[in-house]
Parts: C-alpha cells; structure tokens; sequence
C-alpha cells in the first residue's frame, strides 16, 4: 500500500519540480540538478517494484531517500540564493518531506521483514 502512495507523489513531486524548472531562467546546471534528484526518487521507487529480492528492493529504496535529500537541499540553496521565492518552496520542501518519511518507513519496515 505504501509502495502505491509513494509511487503516486514522487510522480506528482517531479511533475511539479518539471514545471518549477521551466519558470526559471538562467542557472542551467543548478536547474538540471533539481530536476535529475526530483525525478531519480520516483524512478528509484518505481524500480523498487521490480526488484531482484528484498536487498534490491531496500537498496532501491534507500537511493530513493538520498536523492530526496538532495532535492530537499537543492530547494533550499534555490531559495537562499533568491532564484526561488521562500513561499513557492515551502509546499515543495514539505512535499519531499512526505516522500522522505515514507521512504524511511518502508525501508525500516522491509529492513525488520527481511530479518
């Protein structure tokens, strides 16, 4: 069920980061960046689904979690450095929160079914 509802945001989460990025001018490879993190979390999880065993499956989901946390530190460079205003960021910061804790949660919970 988790595995469903992470699939379904970090979707969502890279829709809205793709469209961010295209209104922003300028700053190429900061904005290449957030968008390669944004969309790896997804495509991470969604490789989780086909994984070649629980390892994989964990493996996948934990580079996930990296790459959410370098989204997250790429919205708040974005927004220290004034290319992002703080309250078009806010909603996107605690979206990737979301994943971030439900990334957490499914790899606890598969790391404790695997013993």
């Amino acid at each position: 069920m988790k595995e469903n509802k992470l699939v379904d945001i970090s979707m969502n989460f890279a829709v809205r980061v793709i469209k961010l990025c295209e209104t922003i001018k300028g700053h190429y490879s900061l904005v290449n960046q957030l968008e390669r993190s944004s969309t790896s979390i997804g495509a991470n999880i969604r490789e989780a689904k086909y994984a070649h065993g629980k390892n994989d499956f964990i493996s996948k989901l934990q580079i996930s979690l990296k790459e959410c946390y370098e989204t997250e530190y790429w919205i708040e460079l974005f927004v220290k450095a004034d290319i992002l205003n703080r309250e078009d960021a806010k909603d996107l910061y605690n979206q990737c929160g979301t994943i971030r804790k439900l990334l957490i949660s499914s790899i606890n919970t598969a790391k404790k079914n695997n013993n």
